[in-house]
């Protein structure tokens, strides 16, 4: 099966097109800026714009893939709040753009959507009723609607706080700059007043090939099944690694002011994926051991 994802050079892209390639799929990824090639250019990259009209249309005419993975995104909530205008291009008109073209092929959709969509009291089931907080969620949300709306066979994937191993070239996650900092002796601030439903980005990458097999329509929440608040998963981490836990500095975010509003209590419920993919994530502590081999 052929599969076509976009923003190849972020973290779950990158991840999900190795474990699919790994499970026997033609991946294909899209990609804007310099991107590290899986070593013996086991997977297939292509340069796009994806503001770019008539280059996506031309790409995914020519590949026709199966199943196209959108995760690119302006994923940045205070890049978002400052500049409305590119948000949407990236967020909304991107994803229009490529549901035109994938109606034409008649691909399946899967787009990768988030918990910001979402406002307080979570976790929060699929069923939950949107109220984004900041730009950024609105966006995705705005988005959503545009792929709910297509005659496509469509499913939306919502994860939290996506974390795992770090590969060569990319971005790391916060638990790898918990791990530098601590390794380096740097005391680190780290806010314990936001719950959150962190995932491991090995089990959202399973979930979404079981979607792909299963050809499931709508919306899916795949993340972890742990409680966490960002200091916790600090806490654990360095209790993991065998680092110094007392340079860790338990504090709220009220000591960060930000541009945007995020949720104090967020996470998702995954009993529908638990129910009907099977899904059996990591707890957070597992998670860790195995994005650092401990």
């Amino acid at each position: 099966m052929k599969v076509f994802i976009t923003g190849g050079n972020g973290f779950l892209a990158h991840h999900l097109a190795v474990f699919l390639y790994s499970k026997g799929f033609e991946v294909h990824c899209s990609y804007r800026i310099n991107v590290q090639k899986v070593t013996n250019a086991i997977l297939n990259y292509h340069f796009l714009e994806l503001t770019d009209v008539s280059s996506v249309n031309k790409i995914i005419n020519n590949l026709r893939p199966e199943v196209i993975v959108h995760a690119a995104a302006m994923s940045k909530p205070d890049e978002c709040e400052n500049n409305h205008a590119i948000c949407l291009l990236n967020n909304l008109t991107v994803t229009e753009n490529l549901i035109k073209s994938a109606e034409k092929i008649s691909a399946h959709f899967v787009y990768i959507s988030t918990d910001f969509i979402f406002g307080e009291d979570g976790p929060h089931s699929e069923t939950a009723i949107p109220n984004p907080l900041n730009f950024y969620g609105n966006s995705k949300l705005l988005a959503e609607n545009v792929v709910k709306s297509s005659s496509l066979l469509h499913t939306i994937v919502r994860p939290v706080f996506i974390y795992g191993s770090q590969m060569e070239g990319m971005r790391s996650s916060f638990i790898q700059w918990v791990e530098q900092n601590l390794r380096l002796g740097k005391t680190i601030k780290v806010v314990n007043d936001q719950c959150r439903t962190p995932t491991f980005v090995e089990d959202i990458c399973w979930g979404i090939e079981q979607i792909i097999l299963l050809k499931k329509q709508g919306e899916y929440h795949l993340a972890g099944k742990d409680i966490c608040t960002p200091y916790t998963m600090a806490i654990t981490v360095a209790k993991v690694l065998g680092l110094n836990v007392q340079l860790i500095e338990e504090v709220n975010s009220s000591n960060f002011p930000e541009p945007v509003i995020r949720a104090k209590k967020s996470g998702l419920k995954i009993d529908k994926a638990i129910n009907e993919l099977n899904y059996n994530p990591h707890s957070f502590e597992e998670g860790v051991r195995k994005s650092f081999n401990n």
